[in-house]
């Protein structure tokens, strides 16, 4: 398809025309792999004079082929692209990739990044002199762009595997430090030397992750490298051009700028900083480190903080790092030093006003509650978030600096809480309570294990928190509910006080605010664990359940989940009446779940993981009903479609969880169901396509459809069960590419057969002693070698004169038995058997 018919077919697949659409991608999909079809695709892209709408669905067409197709999986696979092609990709990439707009540069750059990890250095000889000519050129922004990407190649390698870095840094280096040397030296930088700075910071960031490459251990040359960085930690970011917008603002050039040269700063104190960590050849140069750099990072972090002090502005990532810093600095003699003059500054007029509830809390609060909650539950807004760095902050410092810092941290929240019980209702400074609720609840393990503060914590409680459950300001409530569950386990002296708060926890669940909501359903959990007397609690049952199955329709959070695993796991056979509805709601959460996280795509969505915890939640239940047969009748049909549907590849992410529910369903029931028996051909295929690491898990299931449904086992032909396990066991002991320890279970399936079924599986003995002979042979672990005897052994159990005769006509009755006696004579030193110690082979002698 030449140029002009390429143009007019990608217009056409943007057309709202869905006939056009069509027809349009059609094409594209039948002229892909002809030769030059690429390069012209790339010729669209850069091409400045064509309609960008154009060009950028030319780039994620472009890059879309380039992911599947530049370097298949299968290394047997024909390359549907040419050499001569890949070699004009290659040369003209890398000159446009830093002129097309930024929108059309991503999609470049994921290319790129296929290529480089496909190519380098290998098959792209030049790519590295082509960096290197054009650091020293006018195409600087293209040739960083591209030596970050290559950069990142390596950053999370093994140090075999890192070894091309080494003549990276050796021969780009040089001209990055110059570089970054004129860009610092800059009057009035604009925004885009910001990014120049950021790409340099980015490529000396993946070049060091994982080890500081040899060139950089040179005095002198670190030496130019820190000076950069403090330099750059030091310098007011430029107020012109700040965008007002905080979300634009913090991703803004010069506070990216900021950030990565933390990071880097960060990570340099957490390899170099504690000289007890480092192997002997880098202790000199961690020495150098700390006595020449780390002390004047922490006094810049420190600075850097002075501006919140005031009111300024910081971004809350930076703020987060510079905070770990100081967290890392505490347990080291030199650096506590260094930070004590300033503590009780950065203690009480920083970190614990960044605790403190504060006005963009209460206007999410207020306008998102359900983003309030998801932030507030969401483990990855924990790396950005600097109230979580202050509460790890003040935790390191009284567990690692306790005797002279405990006691003044209390005496400040103390001093808080009497202002605060004594100011009129309008004065009172709620947002510093919630602050002092949040410390007094972070530190919560140290308070419970130091007196005199573990004899007071009771009274504290009944004092400070408990009144707050009557607040009329809604975060205390939901604090005063959290710092509840933190202190359910203590020993209450007065169990009218535990009782009071449970009740309070529960009437929580009730709130007209949902984030009380949710942080009641996550105390409750901590009540339920505590609880001594369940006549507490066992009143009220059904009305938790439903409080918690009303939460979990209005928020996807896998700790309502993890609440209600506790109460079923503490009443146990006690929730029989409610399992139905119990199982009802959670599939029903359960599918909500996976619906947003489809919608999201996102692998750590809250979603994702509420949804791992629902099939958990129901696992607990079937388990606490065990013994009421009956009741697995009842819920089959509900969990029927959520067993069918994540057998496939669709549940590969909870795939584990769902095997249990298959293995409670089969063992449990009074019966295996024919609906139950049309799950078998899923985990078959399953097994066969992708899930080999699940084999142990999928072993469960098939042993109790084997052990507890044998007549259907073996007179069902449509499907037949006997091919379909000689087919999946057959293909699995015979595979030479599978280790010893991946294919342990298909011997035990062999036994389970060959236990259950006697006298009806004649023609089935010689098919599983060849191939267990065969795999006997090769394998070299005593632990799978001992499990195939024992397949041997239970088939002298199910037909000792069959056995003994298809042994001599395969010739290997007398290795077969002195292999055997060699293992069963194996012993420890204490005389106990180093195999076969609870087995059939034992039986046998």
């Amino acid at each position: 398809m030449d140029l002009p018919s390429l143009t007019l077919v990608l217009q056409a697949a943007l057309s709202s025309n869905p006939a056009e659409r069509k027809a349009a991608e059609q094409s594209l999909n039948q002229f892909q792999y002809m030769p030059q079809h690429l390069v012209r695709l790339l010729q669209i892209i850069v091409d400045n004079n064509r309609d960008i709408a154009v060009r950028q669905f030319a780039s994620i067409h472009f890059k879309n082929f380039i992911a599947k197709n530049w370097a298949p999986h299968d290394p047997n696979e024909q390359q549907k692209i040419s050499p001569s092609d890949k070699d004009v990709v290659r040369d003209n990439i890398l000159v446009y990739v830093a002129e097309v707009p930024p929108l059309l540069r991503v999609q470049l750059g994921e290319c790129l990044k296929t290529i480089i990890n496909a190519d380098y250095p290998e098959h792209w000889l030049r790519l590295l002199d082509w960096v290197k000519h054009n650091l020293q050129d006018q195409l600087v922004y293209g040739a960083l762009f591209v030596l970050r990407i290559l950069a990142r190649k390596y950053e999370f390698k093994s140090e075999e595997e890192r070894t091309p870095v080494q003549h990276i840094v050796e021969e780009t280096f040089p001209h990055l430090l110059n570089i970054f040397n004129k860009l610092v030296q800059i009057d009035k930088p604009s925004v885009e030397v910001a990014d120049l700075i950021k790409l340099i910071c980015k490529i000396f960031w993946s070049s060091i992750y994982l080890e500081i490459p040899k060139q950089l251990l040179d005095p002198n040359v670190f030496n130019a490298w820190m000076m950069l960085f403090l330099n750059v930690l030091e310098r007011p970011v430029p107020q012109e051009g700040q965008p007002l917008d905080p979300e634009l603002r913090k991703s803004w050039g010069w506070w990216k700028v900021k950030k990565w040269t933390v990071h880097i700063l960060n990570r340099l104190f957490t390899r170099f900083g504690d000289l007890k960590l480092r192997n002997p050849e880098n202790r000199a140069f961690a020495q150098m480190f700390q006595k020449n750099y780390a002390g004047k990072v922490l006094e810049c972090h420190l600075n850097l903080l002075g501006v919140v002090r005031v009111g300024g502005y910081l971004p809350d990532r930076v703020t987060n790092l510079v905070l770990q810093y100081l967290s890392s600095s505490i347990s080291k003699n030199s650096m506590y030093t260094l930070l004590q003059p300033q503590l009780d500054v950065l203690l009480f007029e920083i970190v614990f006003p960044l605790m403190c509830f504060n006005d963009n809390d209460q206007k999410l609060w207020e306008e998102d509650p359900h983003e309030y909650v998801r932030k507030g539950y969401d483990i990855i807004e924990d790396l950005y978030s600097p109230r979580t760095a202050s509460m790890d902050f003040v935790s390191e410092l009284v567990r690692k600096r306790g005797k002279e810092n405990l006691q003044k941290f209390i005496q400040f929240i103390v001093e808080i809480f009497k202002r605060y019980d004594s100011a009129p209702v309008e004065y009172k400074p709620y947002q510093q309570k919630d602050g002092a609720l949040l410390a007094v609840g972070a530190l919560c393990d140290k308070l419970k294990q130091t007196e005199p503060y573990k004899s007071e914590l009771e009274h504290m409680l009944m004092q400070h928190v408990f009144p707050e459950f009557r607040s009329p300001v809604g975060h205390l409530r939901a604090k005063a509910a959290w710092v509840a569950g933190q202190y359910a386990h203590i020993n209450f002296s007065d169990q009218n006080n535990f009782r009071q708060a449970l009740h309070s926890i529960v009437s929580g669940l009730r709130d007209a605010e949902l984030p009380v909501r949710v942080d009641s359903v996550f105390a409750l959990r901590s009540f339920v664990e505590a609880c001594r007397d369940l006549n507490e609690i066992r009143p009220i049952l059904p009305q938790l359940l439903d409080e918690i199955f009303k939460l979990m329709n209005e928020v996807e959070n896998e700790d309502l989940v993890f609440t209600l695993e506790t109460i079923v796991d503490k009443f146990g056979e006690e929730m029989a009446p409610y399992a139905l509805g119990l199982c009802q709601n959670l599939a029903a959460a359960f599918w909500r779940c996976m619906n947003t996280a489809e919608a999201d795509d996102e692998a750590d969505d809250p979603g994702a993981l509420a949804a791992v915890g629902c099939l958990r939640a129901i696992s607990t239940i079937l388990e606490s009903v065990s013994r009421l047969p009956h009741l697995f009748v009842q819920v089959e049909p509900t969990l029927l479609p959520i067993m069918r549907r994540m057998l496939t590849t669709d549940g590969q992410e909870v795939f584990e969880e769902v095997l249990e529910i298959v293995s409670y369903m089969t063992f449990f029931s009074p019966t295996i169901s024919l609906d139950m028996w049309s799950l078998w051909p899923l985990m078959i295929e399953a097994l066969a396509d992708w899930a080999i690491d699940f084999f142990p898990n999928i072993l469960v299931p098939l042993d109790n459809y084997i052990s507890r449904g044998t007549a259907h086992f073996l007179n069902c032909k449509e499907p037949d069960y006997q091919q379909s396990l000689w087919n999946m066991i057959s293909s699995i002991m015979t595979d030479k590419n599978l280790e010893d320890n991946d294919i342990e279970p298909a011997p035990k399936l062999i036994e389970v057969l060959f236990q259950n079924c006697g006298g009806q599986v004649d023609h089935w003995v010689e098919p599983y002693l060849r191939i267990t002979l065969d795999r006997l042979r090769r394998t070299e672990k005593s632990r799978l070698k001992c499990l195939l005897v024992q397949v041997i052994a239970n088939a002298v159990y199910y037909n000792a004169v069959l056995t003994l005769s298809i042994l001599n006509k395969f010739c290997v009755t007398l290795e077969v038995f002195n292999l055997w006696f060699q293992l069963l004579q194996q012993v420890r030193r204490s005389g106990r058997r180093v195999n076969f110690k609870r087995s059939v082979v034992l039986f046998l002698l």
